[in-house]
């Protein structure tokens, strides 16, 4: 037999070989559907429900799709621009806080309704910056998307921001106007203070988020600690607060729920990758409930989209409103038409102010204080129209340390007290300077020269570094100004600091 015939059989033998393979592949692939369609119980079996209680392994995206056309949902758009998921797959601090939003699914759930207004602006703003989209989930760590939130320590608003903090960040507040609650305004500021916080720990984003929830010098000293060490300075080895050590990971395991929500029996409801709201520029103050009756919008959501308007009147803020898209070009229209019905009654605002100001005009004579925590001699005096020195004498203080639920003497024996003086209020509010969390007790006392003197009351996490960062004093004039303060400071100290004026 030829070599060629030898081949040609041996060619037709692996051909009928390969089919025969095929068929009998074919074959056992549909008896595997049959026999699955043939199992009732098989074909109705759902996927566990975690918020049963049953565990599952995580499920991630490894590979982001691209599409050529962009998402037509904001969750899509956002899990698209997803850049802290590497290596988090299998940390159990992760996995803790993942089970509880498994467990409670309505959390996101609820979160994600009331976020539905703001998260397409917000997701905007993070791609304009190239930040990670996660920060688009820390709303619902912070406020549950909640704009109208506001925390036992006073931070208010989406981003949850500190008095102190807001107005470092230029968030105005007033009686009228709290930027803090303000969508747009506040978004930025958090962004920005977020970008400051990743540049000061050299790009780490995890540091930043720490930072951001317990104040860049409990970061700082716990880096320092591990230093001096030899330990590991990355977040996940840091000696943090339990409420920090637990922060970054929510924010990750959260992330991951919206990465694959039916994984984790959470409905997260589609939000149109589009505007919901567009701004309407005024010329004059104007009265949310009129506007809202004029331009056919439920007045409850003309407020969600501009809550920083307290009195729901926009006074001391932006001159603009947050409006739903569908309705901005009949707003617009009625604004040049019928601008005057929808005016600001301003006998009636003034009127407020003035029973206000008659307040705080009423006589002391013979009033107490009950001390609380937290309170200062400083902030007693303001409250009180008086001054330190008389709260000190009236009540035979010899120093600053108050003794919580302590009633102090208001005024002097058998006089009425003496009326509040300018002295003190200027630069009141200069803790505006302290971006650290919780850090709102700095208070302007006495000028010196060409600069003004205050007293600084140390919080929770500050350092003279952060503290001469903060005033834009240089370091070295701080501890001149302050010899007996060593450089590990603790909370209630007080620190001279002189500023220009």
């Amino acid at each position: 037999m030829s070599s060629t015939l030898i081949k040609a059989i041996n060619s037709g033998a692996l051909t009928r070989l390969a089919q025969a393979v095929a068929v009998a592949l074919s074959a056992t692939l549909v008896g595997c559907q049959t026999s699955s369609t043939l199992e009732p119980d098989a074909a109705t079996h759902r996927v566990p429900n975690l918020a049963a209680g049953i565990k599952q392994k995580p499920v991630f995206l490894t590979h982001k799709p691209s599409p050529l056309a962009p998402p037509q949902d904001v969750w899509e758009r956002m899990r698209q621009g997803f850049q802290l998921q590497q290596g988090n797959d299998m940390n159990p601090r992760i996995e803790q806080q993942r089970l509880w939003f498994a467990n409670n699914p309505s959390f996101l759930e609820n979160a994600s309704e009331r976020g539905s207004l703001y998260m397409h602006y917000i997701v905007e703003r993070l791609e304009e910056r190239n930040m990670p989209q996660e920060l688009a989930l820390l709303p619902v760590i912070e406020s549950a998307y909640n704009p109208m939130a506001l925390s036992r320590s006073n931070a208010a608003g989406l981003w949850q921001f500190i008095p102190s903090t807001g107005r470092y960040f230029s968030l105005r507040q007033t009686n009228f106007y709290d930027g803090r609650r303000d969508i747009q305004a506040s978004t930025v500021a958090a962004l920005d203070y977020l970008t400051r916080l990743h540049d000061m720990f050299n790009g780490d984003w995890l540091l930043a988020l720490a930072a951001y929830n317990a104040g860049e010098g409990t970061v700082s000293r716990a880096i320092e600690r591990n230093e001096k060490l030899n330990l590991p300075t990355d977040y996940w080895n840091l000696p943090l607060p339990q409420e920090t050590r637990d922060y970054v990971p929510k924010l990750l395991a959260l992330s991951q729920v919206v990465l694959a929500p039916e994984a984790y029996g959470v409905n997260l409801n589609p939000i149109a990758n589009e505007p919901y709201f567009e701004v309407v520029e005024l010329n004059q103050s104007v009265d949310l409930n009129k506007v809202a009756a004029m331009a056919d919008i439920d007045q409850d959501e003309l407020f969600q989209l501009n809550p920083a308007f307290k009195k729901r009147m926009t006074i001391d803020g932006p001159q603009h409103l947050l409006v739903p898209t569908s309705k901005a070009q009949l707003l617009s229209a009625n604004l040049k038409m019928k601008s005057d019905e929808l005016l600001v009654d301003w006998q009636q605002v003034r009127k407020g102010k003035q029973e206000a100001l008659a307040s705080n005009d009423k006589p002391v004579r013979g009033r107490t204080y009950k001390i609380k925590a937290g309170d200062n001699l400083t902030s007693i005096a303001k409250a009180n129209r008086v001054e330190v020195k008389d709260i000190q004498h009236w009540n035979q203080l010899s120093g600053k340390d108050l003794k919580v639920g302590r009633v102090l003497v208001m005024s002097a024996p058998g006089s009425a007290a003496p009326k509040g003086s300018t002295k003190g209020r200027i630069n009141q509010t200069i803790a505006a300077k302290a971006p650290a969390k919780g850090a709102d007790k700095a208070v302007a006392s006495s000028g010196e020269g060409d600069k003004k003197s205050m007293q600084y009351k140390i919080q929770k996490g500050d350092s003279m570094y952060l503290v001469a960062k903060r005033f834009n004093v240089e370091m070295q004039h701080l501890k001149r100004w302050n010899p007996r303060t060593g450089q590990a400071l603790k909370p209630g100290q007080t620190l001279t600091v002189y500023l220009p004026h």
